[in-house]
């Protein structure tokens, strides 16, 4: 029997009290709900699992065994479809400032992640794990949405709801050995707590000013408060001279 439960990330366990069984039925699938702090549709998850015929959840205890292909398959394309609204997501700081057709969750983690690429080495930094930073590093976004300082959610409480969203996901994903690494990547990025989390902060913040800086070219604004908001705050010497490459592009535009 397999037990499909709705999850709703707008409540504190995720788990609503509604279950529905059906024998040997697998499917995966999204709808969506409106958290109230910030007006933004996000998908409601439909998790499965399987049940044995004397009602213990199979799942409950570790498995000896490896999973079958079908299985993991099936899995990584859930979870694959689950990260499709990065692509779709757009950020909302843009949306704000009335930026039309603005950049999405997925492209602002992937020139992230070009950075990471090619800049240059630093002793001591891991260049693939700073890629999988910047990869995963705004991955719960794809079922909270881009929360912002404009919709007054408290640090605690947005970093409470994204564990949570990220926690659903590698459930989804079948748990396992990449589901802990991206667990353990996030919570890395989340608490600043590496020279590679350092490096990619420095990245989200240099990609958001020169995303800045392209819209102020493309649609003639004046996007001060996302110059201003980062001024002072790069950590590593990478982020301090691409930053103020950026402002000196900036400055010689407008006439500074």
């Amino acid at each position: 029997m397999v037990v499909i439960q709705s999850i709703s990330p707008s409540s504190s366990s995720f788990l609503s009290s509604s279950s529905l069984y059906v024998p040997w039925t697998c499917f995966y699938r999204r709808t969506s709900l409106k958290l109230g702090f910030c007006n933004t549709e996000i998908p409601k998850i439909l998790t499965i699992r399987c049940q044995a015929s004397n009602g213990d959840e199979l799942g409950s205890k570790k498995s000896t065994t490896t999973p079958s292909l079908s299985s993991s398959s099936s899995s990584a394309i859930d979870f694959l479809t689950l990260c499709n609204r990065l692509k779709t997501t757009k950020r909302k700081g843009w949306i704000n400032h009335g930026i039309k057709g603005p950049e999405s969750i997925a492209d602002h983690m992937y020139r992230m992640s070009l950075m990471a690429l090619i800049a240059s080495d630093l002793p001591g930094v891991n260049r693939e794990r700073c890629i999988k930073i910047a990869i995963v590093h705004d991955i719960a976004e794809a079922i909270v949405g881009d929360i912002t300082p404009s919709d007054g959610i408290p640090k605690a409480e947005k970093s409470r709801l994204e564990q949570a969203a990220l926690n659903e996901m590698c459930d989804v994903l079948g748990g396992g050995l990449r589901a802990e690494e991206i667990q353990e990547l996030w919570a890395e990025y989340e608490n600043n707590s590496s020279i590679e989390a350092n490096l990619v902060k420095d990245f989200d913040k240099v990609e958001m000013i020169l995303q800045a800086l392209e819209y102020e070219m493309e649609h003639g604004k004046v996007l001060d408060e996302f110059f201003l908001s980062t001024a002072g705050k790069f950590q590593t010497e990478i982020g301090k001279s691409w930053a103020a490459e950026i402002i000196s592009r900036r400055s010689s535009r407008l006439g500074n």
